[in-house]
């Protein structure tokens, strides 16, 4: 929620949006006793397929355009700030795909 024009809304029970210019840039579903939380992140084509090599925890996303998306399980061995990384890297990709209009209302030094 720190990044700038960053919403939060909650579609359903164990469900939560993150967006920016009313698009989302990730999804956060909540696990269980059997399964830990899971993020899905936007992410380009080859940077998906380098993350889904390098870290066991993260693979094509089950319910969103598989090249472009990525469900990182947080089981705690992707590091944080890889982690970190990863979330403005998806809001990023996000916000470069929005009208110039909306990019230019969003707070901050992206423009």
């Amino acid at each position: 929620m720190g990044l700038p024009g960053a919403t939060e809304g909650e579609p359903g029970p164990g469900m939560t949006l993150f967006k920016v210019g009313g698009k989302i840039f990730a999804v956060l579903t909540e696990g269980g006793a059997s399964r830990p939380d899971q993020v899905t992140l936007k992410s380009d084509p080859e940077t998906a397929l380098h993350l889904r090599e390098q870290y066991p925890a993260v693979g094509a996303s089950f319910y969103a355009r598989l090249r472009h998306w990525n469900t990182v399980v947080l089981d705690g061995t992707v590091p944080a700030d890889e982690l970190a990384d990863m979330i403005e890297y998806s809001w990023e990709r996000v916000v470069a795909g929005l009208p110039r209009a909306t990019r230019e209302r969003l707070p901050g030094p992206h423009r």
